[in-house]
């Protein structure tokens, strides 16, 4: 079992080229003790691709997780929401209701 979640959601948005893409990012044990990265990609509001990668250790996973997560920040893409990790909030909740 994972010792810290790892998932991560990021969005690419260019109104002037028309562009609107997602990419999430996760680290789920699989039921035969490896890793699995898994991650999912394509045009906001539709189904687009998916990939799972396995490791033997969550150490390679992770390493592989913040390798993809580098490269799609130096895409242009940007994280949205606390996709569950840590419980953060995000500013425009509100719990008051």
């Amino acid at each position: 079992m994972a010792l810290y979640p790892y998932q991560l959601y990021c969005q690419h948005i260019d109104t002037a080229r028309n562009m609107a893409r997602y990419y999430l990012l996760s680290i789920q044990p699989t039921l035969f003790g490896e890793m699995a990265v898994t991650r999912a990609w394509g045009r906001i509001g539709k189904r687009g691709g998916e990939k799972s990668e396995m490791f033997p250790t969550e150490r390679e996973a992770a390493k592989h997780f913040l390798e993809l997560a580098r490269r799609k920040r130096a895409k242009g893409y940007r994280p949205v929401g606390t996709c569950g990790n840590g419980g953060v909030q995000h500013p425009s909740s509100d719990n008051s209701r």
